[in-house]
């Protein structure tokens, strides 16, 4: 098994940690284009999950430029990130390799909340929070999209 292939969950991991949401909401999506994960993801596969995963990441994008939105680091922000980073790590390692893509994608994802609240605070003292917010979203979209992308493979 080649260290490479386990990539795509530690960069799943990083995007979860800026959005705890958004690496879900990108494996759902890859489902509904008929993709497949390398690992077995059969959860996400259940329409209330499906449709819950791609809810809740479209309600984070918003819930983010509120003016009461907690920090990424509070315990329940942290709880989402170990999860999503969790459930998406494992279904972008290879089959029987889960595990251990659940574990890197959680230990990418914490430490880089931290880092990555450390630069939106900056960001948000230079140019406020809703245009940090939006550009931190389109890069962390485009992140999440492009890591499943790479990860994923057409159904046959």
């Amino acid at each position: 098994m080649k260290a490479l292939a386990l990539v795509p969950s530690v960069l799943i991991g990083a995007v979860a940690s800026a959005r705890s949401m958004t690496p879900m909401a990108a494996i759902v999506g890859a489902r509904l284009a008929h993709r497949k994960t390398p690992g077995r993801l059969v959860l996400l596969d259940h329409p209330l999950f499906r449709f819950g995963g791609l809810a809740m990441g479209a309600g984070e994008l918003f819930g983010d430029k509120m003016k009461s939105a907690p920090d990424r680091t509070v315990f329940l922000g942290l709880l989402a990130r170990v999860m999503s980073a969790g459930i998406a790590g494992s279904a972008l390692a290879p089959r029987g390799r889960e595990k251990l893509g659940a574990a890197l994608a959680v230990g990418t994802a914490v430490p880089l909340a931290y880092l990555g609240l450390a630069g939106r605070k900056k960001a948000m003292a230079r140019i406020g929070q809703t245009k940090s917010g939006l550009i931190e979203d389109a890069l962390i979209v485009a992140a999440g999209a492009a890591v499943v992308a790479m990860a994923t493979g057409r159904r046959r």
